[in-house]
């Protein structure tokens, strides 16, 4: 049976049949997202002479269309500015706790250096506001600097780690590309650097010598073709949200009645260059898929229960944990409920307002819920939250207050009927560095990735924080160019 087109893996190029003359860099960067930018800028400021190729017309990348949430902690300085107490400790703990397959060393790094990286960021050009958002929202609606973006705030985690606000917003207002201005600068910078910048030239297939060492990546721009040499090669070229058979494949609740979020070059292109040479692939099965209820943060007071009228997740957790139990319930139904002095009106309709309900005997019917199972369920939880208690799924007091003020609204978080939106997580397995690892954890020689094409600390949606993909993209970026510029200089010194 013959492989559908989207799960083809490229033929790889022998180094044997490049021509004598073929053009050379040192490193050779697939994709100008923000990995891709990071790490061509990190390589070029270590001396590396760097070509950097993006199949667009334009740098950003899916990057540029996100809302500019950079996850970045243990005492930054919009943390310190707005009382905010953090440490590398309570951010790595948090980041294991909460991530399905944690790579400690990779996190511990991460955690260690996140304030240099903010920094870095901010070295760029801009700056983050040093203010607070205390709501509950996907996004900060304004400029403000920081928020709380995943589940600090959520037991069990806020148990045993305290709670700090990461999510690091740029001043941009809304919640559409506001990454746009980071990409910007960064496009600057790279020229500063003297990167060579390709425009509409797309990577096509990585070159190989004997060994099996990468050595470069075949091209492609319009109807011309090529070939470009390097010691070192990195791929930041995406996910694979666009790709319906890798979807079928890997992840196929995004083929689901779900609002694709990814750019049109989001193929998979750059994954199937990894395996084309051998490298192991991690959490492809992961999806984020979220339909946030909120904003209005009221209705986080509310309760979400099942089609068998029953609670079954803490309704103060991030959107994307909330989606992920929904999607685990029978036939991925499941119902918000809140009384009037709660219905404040919804500033995101991605979850459309089913009813309104004079009775709960009434809303348990029109629901089809089992006869006397809202009953108990509302009771129960409306008994505990005028204690400020939740015994069951232990929601923060802040988010605490009964239901009892009729008529009393549904908002429909039904797969197929709330609008949900997803993008792929998974992608080559890497090491601290980037560096391309194989099922036995050996090296791909020469081969590096970041950015959404290769697998770091987002994993899945139940422990996923807004900010993640774009802080690691841009933090392993950076590790992945200066590795690849070091090895590019081991292999000239090597040579001499």
């Amino acid at each position: 049976m013959s492989v559908p087109a989207g799960l083809a893996i490229p033929a790889t190029v022998s180094a044997h049949d490049v021509p004598p003359d073929t053009e050379t860099f040192d490193v050779v960067v697939v994709g100008f997202g923000i990995a891709g930018g990071c790490a061509a800028l990190e390589a070029a400021r270590a001396g590396a002479r760097v070509l950097l190729l993006e199949k667009a017309a334009v740098h950003g990348g899916t990057s540029s269309m996100s809302g500019g949430h950079f996850y970045l902690g243990a005492g930054t300085a919009v943390q310190e500015a707005t009382g905010h107490d953090d440490s590398v400790d309570a951010m790595t703990r948090y980041l294991v706790a909460s991530t399905k397959d944690p790579d400690e060393e990779k996190i511990r790094l991460y955690c260690e250096g996140s304030v240099e990286h903010f920094d870095w960021l901010e070295a760029l050009g801009f700056q983050f506001e040093r203010s607070y958002f205390p709501g509950k929202a996907v996004i900060q609606p304004g400029t403000e600097g920081l928020m709380y973006t995943g589940n600090e705030k959520v037991w069990p985690f806020r148990e045993e780690i305290p709670p700090a606000p990461r999510g690091h917003k740029v001043p941009v207002p809304g919640d559409t590309e506001g990454t746009k201005i980071v990409m910007d600068l960064l496009r600057v910078r790279v020229e500063e650097a003297g990167v060579e910048v390709r425009f509409e030239t797309g990577a096509s297939n990585l070159v190989v010598t004997d060994d099996g060492a990468v050595a470069g990546v075949a091209w492609k721009r319009y109807d011309e073709s090529g070939v470009v040499l390097a010691p070192a090669v990195v791929v930041a070229a995406g996910g694979y949200v666009m790709n319906r058979d890798m979807l079928e494949e890997y992840t196929p609740a995004l083929t689901r009645k779900l609002f694709a979020l990814g750019g049109s070059y989001d193929d998979g292109l750059g994954i199937r260059l990894g395996q084309s040479v051998g490298a192991a692939l991690e959490h492809m099965d992961e999806p984020f898929i979220t339909a946030p209820f909120y904003p209005p943060s009221s209705l986080v007071k509310g309760l979400i229960v099942n089609k068998l009228g029953q609670r079954f997740v803490a309704e103060d957790s991030y959107h994307a944990r909330t989606s992920y139990h929904v999607l685990q319930q029978p036939d991925a139904t499941a119902y918000l409920i809140a009384d009037s002095d709660h219905m404040e009106e919804q500033r995101m309709p991605l979850v459309p307002l089913k009813d309104g309900y004079e009775t709960v005997e009434e809303m348990e019917a029109a629901l089809g819920l089992p006869e006397g199972s809202l009953v108990a369920t509302m009771a129960r939880y409306n008994e505990n939250a005028a204690r400020g208690e939740d015994p069951d799924f232990h929601k923060h007091p802040d988010w605490l207050a009964p239901q009892t003020t009729g008529p009393w609204g549904v908002y429909d978080l039904t797969l197929g009927t709330a609008l949900y939106a997803g993008f792929t997580l998974g992608g080559m397995r890497t090491g601290v560095d980037g560096e391309v690892l194989r099922e036995d954890r050996s090296v791909v020689p020469g081969l590096y990735a970041a950015g959404a094409c290769a697998s770091n600390i987002a994993q899945d949606g139940a422990g996923y924080c807004s900010g993640t993909q774009l802080g690691e993209g841009s933090f392993f970026g950076r590790r992945a160019g200066l590795a690849a510029a070091r090895l590019s200089a081991e292999s000239t010194e090597m040579a001499r």
